[in-house]
């Protein structure tokens, strides 16, 4: 299903695509190329076409308990409120969440806007050696995309989730540092919208495993962790800031978790997400249990990596790549094509991790 992904330090490599847009809405998917950021490699089933609609176009163009919550339609009581402020639980698999209906909504209005010209660019072309046409998609670029971030705002400040809160506050801060980098851009500015994207993709993810059920039936199977060394202050969303303003201790050792993870799993990685446990061979089986063990033992890790990180974003997004996982793995004997959306959960934002690692120059 993936190429070999590279996981060295990825300044300089800007001609991936994970800032892409135009996957097949309807089921098919397009071959990723060699360097694709961690987003299309982590080996999670990452089936792009499950988010195409809900994650995609918004980069670009455009207290409740943590755990298996049903809290669809909670609202803040009044105008500014964050609905999350109060969550202060454990991170687990959301099985509602009152944004996701919004969300999707806005990205089926923008998910064609992301076509054609725009993922075609050159990304290694500075602003200095754009042509006047070049200029003018950019310029529009980031116009719509300081629009999609306006709108994420009051999605930050609805969800009863101090998770989904952040990965909303991630993607305005991370596609607002983007959209302002367009008039001097430089080829590095790449990996903003990689971290955009990736945040953007997480919670599209997020919202397909709540709406075709595997959030709900696999959720459950995850035994909740304990409760989080450190809990982030609800920032003002209407201007959140990257949640690493700095290299990060435990960087390298998540780059080296997820080199040992994509090569014990390697086998894995080319199975067809579209086909569920019951059609698989013996062979397909044996692959897949065998893939879900490394799985269970990387969840563990990359938790501990978070706990150990010192920083209460980093450590939530690591919970809750470690739950979607360990959902994952507890419907491989039964699995069926829903079941992806949980794995593309944790790797959408294990990629919004490594992403946010390079920035901050770790």
């Amino acid at each position: 299903m993936f190429d070999d992904y590279d996981f060295d330090d990825d300044d300089d490599e800007v001609d991936d695509d994970d800032d892409d847009f135009d996957d097949d809405e309807d089921g098919g998917r397009r071959g990723p190329k060699r360097d694709n950021s961690l987003k299309l490699a982590l080996g999670l089933v990452v089936f792009l076409a499950v988010v195409a609609v809900a994650a995609m176009a918004l980069v670009v163009f455009g207290g409740g308990d943590s755990a298996t919550s049903a809290r669809d339609g909670a609202e803040p009581g009044r105008t500014g409120e964050i609905a999350s402020a109060t969550d202060t639980g454990p991170v687990g698999v959301i099985i509602a969440d009152p944004t996701c209906t919004s969300w999707t909504t806005i990205n089926d209005t923008l998910s064609s806007a992301g076509e054609g010209k725009w993922n075609d660019r050159d990304r290694s072309l500075p602003a200095s050696e754009w042509t006047p046409e070049l200029q003018q998609m950019h310029m529009g670029a980031a116009a719509v995309l300081r629009s999609a971030a306006a709108q994420a705002v009051g999605l930050a400040k609805l969800t009863p989730h101090r998770v989904m809160r952040e990965l909303y506050e991630q993607f305005i801060a991370y596609g607002r540092a983007y959209a302002e980098k367009v008039p001097q851009y430089t080829p590095a500015d790449n990996n903003l919208a990689e971290a955009a994207n990736s945040a953007a993709s997480a919670l599209g993810a997020i919202c397909r495993a709540i709406d075709d059920g595997s959030a709900a039936s696999r959720g459950p199977l995850a035994p909740l962790q304990g409760p989080p060394e450190l809990t982030a202050t609800p920032a003002d969303p209407t201007n959140p800031v990257p949640f690493l303003a700095a290299a990060n201790p435990v960087c390298r050792d998540w780059r080296t978790t997820l080199r040992d993870y994509m090569a014990k799993t390697a086998d894995w990685q080319q199975m067809d997400p579209s086909l569920a446990a019951i059609l698989w061979n013996p062979q397909q089986k044996a692959v897949n249990v065998a893939a879900a063990q490394v799985m269970s033992t990387h969840a563990n890790t990359i938790e501990q990596l978070g706990r150990n990180s010192g920083n209460a974003t980093l450590q939530d997004f690591a919970i809750l790549i470690a739950q979607y996982q360990r959902a994952f793995v507890a419907a491989i004997m039964t699995y069926t094509p829903a079941d992806q959306h949980l794995a593309n959960a944790a790797a959408f934002t294990s990629a919004l991790v490594d992403s946010a690692c390079t920035i901050s120059g770790a």
